[in-house]
């Protein structure tokens, strides 16, 4: 793990760039913790698993049948704008009901030559069992923003304002024509291992791209702007209910840091604001987790 030590920062953004639930940027100052300086890999949880006998969300039976998780698939034809502009994604995900960390994409695939990458198709339960386990915790929003932006205050981006790709591959993160055409200038198709990209000065790796990361917090659209309307707020909690518009009967927690399937045409998501709500109980091929310690 890397000490982070405390201090002030502006959170949330008001760039051009920013999403509406990233508005407004606000002052916040958060206590020193410990973060794993990268995401909870397929070893790590494997030995979680086979120490506990834990099952995760995606492998347990619904109707007689494993829930499984969702697995990006690249169309195989171009995909029109006003797809990309709606979200259609129904045309690059699918539900696959074999799918789980052991099996990302599904039957036929395997954690076997991926064991030092992060582990994905993990729910938010899942996520928090571990961290349980191993003593730790998930982090805050407010921590895992301050940590992605290693003293960079209001830089876009974990190293600053750089292109991922100027001077060499500085995230794994899509290339080319998103979802149907990646050129993979970084490295990677799907997930890349632990600690393959230049850390930020605090020491931590992937806090741009490669997987998606949950964190504690229940998503609000509006958290930004009730935290800002308090003025500098001190080590702030995730809200007490969510608010989705969007999927008003979900519960969704907040996960940071983009993947390797963001691009800027369609999920601009490799920002150090950038943030999003993730279905509790829904496990991705793009989404892991990382820990946090108070102590």
């Amino acid at each position: 793990m890397v000490r982070i030590e405390g201090g002030e920062f502006e959170m949330g953004s008001d760039a051009d760039v920013a999403w509406p639930h990233e508005r407004p940027a606000h002052r916040v100052r958060v206590s020193s913790f410990w973060m794993d300086a990268h995401e909870v890999t397929n070893r790590e949880f494997a030995a979680f698993v086979d120490a506990t006998g834990y099952v995760t969300v995606a492998e347990r039976e619904v109707d007689g049948a494993p829930l499984g998780g969702l697995v990006f698939e690249p169309p195989t034809s171009p995909v029109l704008d006003a797809d990309l502009a709606t979200s259609n994604v129904g045309l690059w995900w699918r539900v696959d009901p074999e799918s789980n960390w052991r099996h990302p994409e599904g039957a036929g695939s395997s954690i076997e030559d991926r064991l030092d990458h992060p582990v994905v198709q993990v729910a938010h339960e899942d996520a928090a069992a571990y961290a349980t386990w191993v003593g730790k915790r998930l982090p805050t929003e407010a921590e895992w923003e301050y940590a992605a932006r290693g003293g960079l205050d209001r830089a876009t981006f974990p190293w600053g304002e750089a292109d991922p790709l100027e001077g060499g591959a500085r995230a794994n993160v899509w290339q080319g024509v998103f979802p149907t055409e990646n050129t993979l200038e970084d490295g990677a198709y799907r997930t890349a291992p632990v600690g393959s990209y230049a850390p930020n000065a605090y020491g931590l790796f992937d806090m741009a791209g490669n997987v998606w990361e949950w964190t504690a917090d229940l998503y609000r659209a509006d958290r930004n702007e009730r935290l800002a309307a308090q003025g500098l707020v001190v080590d702030p909690q995730g809200p007490d209910r969510c608010f989705a518009p969007q999927a008003p009967t979900e519960v969704q927690r907040v996960t940071k840091g983009g993947s390797f399937l963001c691009h800027p045409s369609y999920c601009f998501n490799y920002r150090s604001s950038s943030r999003q709500g993730t279905e509790v109980t829904t496990a991705l091929c793009h989404t892991g987790f990382r820990c946090v310690s108070s102590r």
